[in-house]
C-alpha cells in the first residue's frame, strides 16, 4: 500500500491558518457533521476565534471526541452530540442539549452532507432520498431550530450586533451542473434558494443567513481526486488558482461570516473555489 500524500502535498505557499483573530469571544456555535473534513475544520476555526463549539456527528464517536479535545485546547468549551440531522426529533433534542449546556447558541454552521452518486437512470429512490434528506432537509431542520433560539433570546450586544448567524454549507454545484450527481447538485441548488428565503424572512429579527460554496477541497470524500500527482494535475484543470482548497480555507470564511465584520452580508453565497465558478474551460475563448 502506498503512503498517502501529506496534508499539504502539491500545495505550496499556504497561509498560516492558525492565525485567526479572536472575533467570536463569548459566542456559542453548533457545527453539524463536525467530526471530519470541512466540519471539523470549521469547528476548530470557530474555537480559535473564541467560540464555544458543539460538535455534531452521526457516526464516529472517537473522531468527534478528538475534535472536542482540539477545541478545548484553544481555551474554550467543546461538546460532542450525536444526532442524525435528517431526523426531526434528533435535531430538536440536539439543540435542547446544546442550549442546556451552553445557555444559548449564536452560530449555526449547517455543514452535514453526503453523496450517493449514480447515473440518472440507475439512481434509486434510496440514493435520491438519502442525499436530499441529509443535505437539504437536514439544513432546514437545523436552521429552524437555530432560528427559534435566536428569536427567543434576541440580540446580545455584549457578544454580537446580530441575534444569530446561520451559515449553510453549499457547493459550487449550486450553480455548476454535475452529471452523474443529480441528487447532490439538486440538494445544493435547493440550499441556495432556501438560504435566500431564510435570509429574507429572518433579517428583521437581526438574524443573518448566508452560504459558503466550496469548490475542490482536500477532504476524505474526494480522496481519489487529489491523492496522486496525476489526479491532482487533472483536477487543477478546473481550478484557475492552481491549488486545491484546504478545509481551513472554508473555516476562515465561516469565522468571518459569523463575526460582526460581516454584519451587512445577508443572503449570499461566498464561493471558496480558487475560481472554479469562473468556468476555466472558457479561459481560451471557449
Amino acid at each position: 500500500m502506498t503512503t498517502p500524500p501529506s496534508p499539504t502535498a502539491f500545495n505550496t505557499d499556504l497561509p498560516d491558518y492558525t492565525k485567526l483573530p479572536k472575533l467570536l469571544v463569548g459566542q456559542k456555535a453548533l457545527v453539524t457533521g463536525a467530526n471530519s473534513g470541512i466540519g471539523q475544520a470549521a469547528a476548530i476555526g470557530l474555537a480559535r476565534a473564541g467560540a464555544d463549539v458543539v460538535v455534531n456527528y452521526v457516526t464516529g464517536d472517537a473522531a468527534a471526541q478528538k475534535v472536542v479535545e482540539a477545541i478545548e485546547a484553544e481555551g474554550v468549551r467543546g461538546l460532542a452530540i450525536e444526532a442524525d440531522v435528517s431526523k426531526e426529533l434528533e435535531v430538536e433534542d440536539m439543540f435542547a442539549k446544546a442550549i442546556d449546556a451552553f445557555g444559548t447558541l449564536d452560530i449555526l454552521v449547517a455543514n452535514a452532507g453526503l453523496q450517493r452518486d449514480s447515473s440518472l437512470v440507475g439512481m434509486t429512490m434510496s440514493q435520491w432520498n438519502t442525499v436530499i434528506n441529509v443535505n437539504l432537509t437536514g439544513q432546514f431542520l437545523c436552521a429552524r431550530a437555530a432560528a427559534k433560539e435566536f428569536m427567543r433570546r434576541g440580540v446580545r450586544k455584549e457578544v454580537s450586533v446580530a441575534a444569530g448567524k446561520i451559515i449553510c454549507m453549499s457547493s459550487v454545484h449550486e450553480v455548476i451542473p454535475w452529471a452523474g450527481h443529480v441528487n447532490y447538485a439538486s440538494s445544493k441548488g435547493g440550499i441556495f434558494m432556501m438560504m435566500k428565503s431564510l435570509a429574507q424572512e429572518l433579517a428583521p429579527h437581526r438574524i443573518r443567513v448566508n452560504s459558503i460554496g466550496p469548490g475542490a477541497i482536500r477532504t476524505p470524500i474526494n480522496t481519489n481526486a487529489w491523492e496522486t500527482p496525476e489526479a491532482y494535475a487533472s483536477l487543477m484543470e478546473l481550478v484557475p488558482y492552481r491549488r486545491i482548497g484546504e478545509p481551513e480555507d472554508i473555516a476562515n470564511v465561516a469565522v468571518f461570516l459569523a463575526s460582526d465584520l460581516a454584519d451587512y452580508i445577508n443572503g449570499v453565497t461566498i464561493f471558496v473555489d480558487g475560481g472554479m465558478t469562473c468556468y476555466p474551460g472558457f479561459a481560451t475563448g471557449g
